[in-house]
């Protein structure tokens, strides 16, 4: 069974220059970045940014199987860097996982999700 989320989270006021930094320590290190979803059975994850009437926030889009291990479970460098822009950047008071209504995935593809 494959899991389908968007989730939309708060950024800190005035941590958007951090927020700035992390997503290019993300794409600055993307081949290595890239190896750390295979063990959390990551097929697909995308961050994606916006401003609301003054307030950032960061949204986060993912595929993922299941019986991936948790990300606080890595020791991979980068996953230790990502949960330490994380806690720098995220507001944990605010967490909206958006509801999912439709999923759209030709079977060629989700047979290669396994």
């Amino acid at each position: 069974m494959l899991k389908v989320e968007l989730e939309r989270f708060k950024v800190i006021k005035g941590k958007s220059e951090k927020v700035d930094e992390w997503l290019k320590f993300l794409n600055d290190n993307m081949e290595n970045t890239l190896l750390t979803l295979e063990g959390e059975k990551m097929f697909v994850e995308s961050i994606h940014r916006e401003v609301i009437d003054g307030e950032e926030y960061l949204y986060w889009y993912c595929i993922q199987g299941q019986g991936g291990f948790d990300v606080h479970d890595s020791d991979s460098y980068i996953d230790k860097k990502h949960l330490e822009y994380w806690e720098e950047c995220i507001d944990k008071s605010y967490q909206k996982l958006i509801a999912t209504e439709v999923v759209m995935i030709p079977n060629e593809i989700k047979n290669c999700m396994k």
